[in-house]
């Protein structure tokens, strides 16, 4: 995976006169907040911004910052759209240390649909959660959490604890959690009466 490197300038003005100043310069405001530290009030010029948010790479991995030859570990936490443009207009970070736990939301993927019993037989993946929470070390964020769904049957579950979890990380709920089931459709039904 590319390693995404944002280059900010500390910005002096804050709030929303300063945010719009920014932005007519050409750059995205954001902030940067976290750790031991007290919040920045930073800025990225705008084309550079836009690049990283469509490699598919700046939410939900680590991002490096650079700063006037120095360079810090962040996490992009949230980032705001014009409601018609659709372009960024606000951005914030947060300062992760290499190996501290961090929750993160990430991808879950299902595999092997064509080897469930249940699925050949038409049922429906009746999915309960598309990215799962959990707690890992900021150096070994997962890209993706796949769901293995060879041989599930029509009323099967897959449990958070069926599911090989990327190494260090552990799932941010508790308890046994249904991710996804199997459930009957008219199809299922119409197979079951055929066989019988």
């Amino acid at each position: 995976m590319a390693e995404i490197i944002l280059n900010v300038e500390v910005r002096g003005r804050t709030g929303t006169g300063g945010a719009r100043e920014v932005r007519r310069a050409g750059d995205v405001p954001g902030v940067l907040y976290g750790g031991a530290l007290a919040p920045v009030a930073i800025s990225v010029k705008s084309n550079e911004f836009r690049k990283a948010l469509l490699s598919g790479k700046l939410m939900g991995h680590r991002v490096t910052l650079s700063h006037e030859g120095k360079t810090q570990m962040v996490i992009a936490k949230d980032i705001q759209f014009h409601p018609v443009t659709d372009q960024p207009v606000h951005f914030d970070l947060f300062r992760v240390d290499e190996h501290q736990l961090i929750k993160i939301n990430v991808p879950v993927h299902f595999a092997h649909q064509d080897a469930s019993p249940g699925m050949k037989r038409g049922g429906a993946l009746n999915v309960a959660y598309h990215e799962i929470e959990l707690l890992v070390p900021a150096d070994e964020i997962p890209e993706e959490v796949v769901v293995d769904l060879s041989g599930l049957e029509v009323g099967g579950q897959v449990h958070i604890n069926d599911v090989t979890l990327p190494k260090g990380s552990k799932p941010a709920l508790r308890g046994n959690f249904v991710i996804a089931s199997i459930t009957a459709t008219g199809a299922t039904k119409d197979a079951d009466a055929a066989e019988a």
